[in-house]
């Protein structure tokens, strides 16, 4: 046998043991996520996650329901509202008119509106895209609301600025629908009409939309949220159901409001890996780290993306979203070529923020297994009051540690819990027990020496209310003053 013929199967049998080992540790690896979201799903944990390897997905699976009512599970082809993560369909779609020579990046706004005022004027399309523009967060109103093109841009130039503009970052949705505006006034196209034809369509995603989706509506996940007062879940319905059926959306539009599934975004970074949709050298200038987030500079706001830096020192491009109900994050840790894409349409608390992030730490870290969601709180707060006497309160915190692995130390929950029972309950019972624990755990805080006030006032027990006014009052509770001296004139 010559030695070229053995250096042969010597490079063969290298390749077959290789592929052998990657395959077994994607397996295993499938096998540790796979058992961190079922788990999880016991709980009440329903999603949607893809997570990709090297040009290999090793995960692309469903978790509990997109329908509840109607038994549909979810799978990776239910379409989810993808909250803030459309900003990057928004930057990119500003970035094909850069490339086909329509705009530029230091353009003025009011290049393209008249009606600009004076403050306003050197507001630049590089400053809309980085959050750095001045405009407040509060400008514009609530997503679903209707409201005109025209009505959204007056609100935005009559608004009051937060800093000058370039000066400071501020993450404001208003930016966004500027975009919007902008995309529309130079394109001549809809927003939509503009992302199919110059995103969506290049990159094969047959299931992302804004308003004009063209599949089955059963695919959409519904939202669900934990309705505190009747102590029960809710089903919310779809986006599309909110959303004003004319084309008054301007305080939805450009920020948010996107839909699509995990399978359609792992297209998108595949398109946008590959250049399919805009030039390798665009894609740099859209992922460059222009403005740091926060004041320990962790992380930094490109186009339509934050740019932070792992552990391990390699490059994380990535952007989350929520409308409160859905959830999405799309993290791409761009020098491992890895990807992790993942959606729920119940938020069971914080955890359900971090589960991309804790896929990541399970990808780089074989020994990282991290614990199940746990339930929302408040859930297991009534599941606690349904099955324990209210005399039994103060073992509430050492049961919400066990659930929650973490200690208990938010003061609004009990609060808000109590003021619920306080309006269903005609003698004392487990609203007053809860707002007395909250003041036990929480005893500096003023608003909640109120709220026990005002419960204790309810049953008559007067001295005891004085009292709670009184420690609110010297607490700093200014709202309490009244009440306290309307009592004290009683006496």
């Amino acid at each position: 046998m010559n030695s070229s013929f053995k250096a042969l199967i010597f490079a063969f049998i290298v390749l077959i043991t290789l592929c052998s080992f990657s395959q077994n540790t994607n397996k295993e690896l499938f096998n540790r996520i796979d058992t961190y979201l079922e788990s999880s799903v016991k709980n009440g944990f329903s999603g949607v996650v893809l997570v990709s390897k090297k040009g290999e997905i090793i995960l692309s699976k469903g978790y509990g329901w997109a329908d509840r009512k109607n038994k549909i599970p979810n799978s990776p082809s239910t379409v989810y509202n993808i909250g803030s993560v459309t900003k990057q369909f928004t930057a990119s779609a500003i970035l094909k008119l850069v490339e086909q020579k329509k705009i530029k990046i230091s353009d003025k706004i009011s290049s393209y509106f008249n009606q600009t005022p004076q403050d306003k004027r050197d507001i630049s399309i590089h400053q809309l895209l980085t959050h750095t523009s001045g405009i407040s967060n509060k400008t514009g109103g609530f997503r679903y609301n209707e409201v005109s093109k025209e009505q959204f841009l007056k609100e935005f130039f009559e608004s009051e600025l937060q800093s000058k503009p370039g000066t400071e970052h501020l993450y404001a949705n208003a930016n966004y629908i500027m975009l919007t505006a902008i995309i529309e006034s130079v394109s001549g196209q809809t927003y939509s009409s503009f992302l199919n034809e110059y995103l969506f369509e290049p990159s094969q995603m047959k299931s992302t939309g804004y308003k004009s989706i063209n599949f089955n509506t059963d695919r959409l996940a519904h939202g669900y949220y934990y309705n505190r007062n009747d102590e029960q879940w809710t089903d919310w319905g779809t986006t599309q159901q909110h959303l004003p059926y004319n084309q008054k959306h301007w305080y939805s539009i450009g920020k948010g409001d996107i839909h699509s599934t995990v399978e359609d975004l792992y297209k998108w970074h595949v398109a946008l890996k590959n250049n399919v949709v805009l030039a390798s050298e665009t894609r740099l200038v859209q992922e460059t780290p222009y403005v740091a987030e926060n004041d320990e500079k962790t992380s930094f706001y490109g186009y339509g993306w934050a740019i932070s830096q792992s552990n391990r020192n390699t490059n994380i491009v990535a952007h989350n979203g929520s409308n409160g109900l859905y959830f999405a994050d799309f993290v791409r840790f761009i020098d491992d070529d890895v990807v992790v894409i993942y959606m729920t349409n119940v938020f069971l608390g914080r955890e359900s923020e971090y589960v991309a992030r804790e896929i990541g730490k399970m990808i780089f870290d074989i020994n990282y297994n991290p614990t199940p969601i746990s339930k929302n709180i408040y859930e297991l707060v009534h599941e606690f009051m349904k099955t324990n006497p209210s005399v039994n309160a103060e073992k509430l915190p050492e049961f919400l540690k066990k659930e929650l692995k973490n200690e208990f130390n938010d003061h609004a929950i009990l609060n808000r819990i109590g003021y619920s029972r306080l309006n269903k309950e005609d003698r004392p019972d487990w609203a007053l027990e809860l707002l007395k624990l909250n003041v036990k755990l929480f005893p500096k805080d003023g608003n909640l020496w109120d709220s026990l006030g005002e419960a204790y006032l309810k049953y008559n027990q007067k001295e005891k209310a004085i009292h709670s006014y009184t420690k609110a009052v010297e607490l700093g509770s200014e709202g309490s003053m009244k009440t306290l001296n309307e009592l004290l004139k009683k006496q």
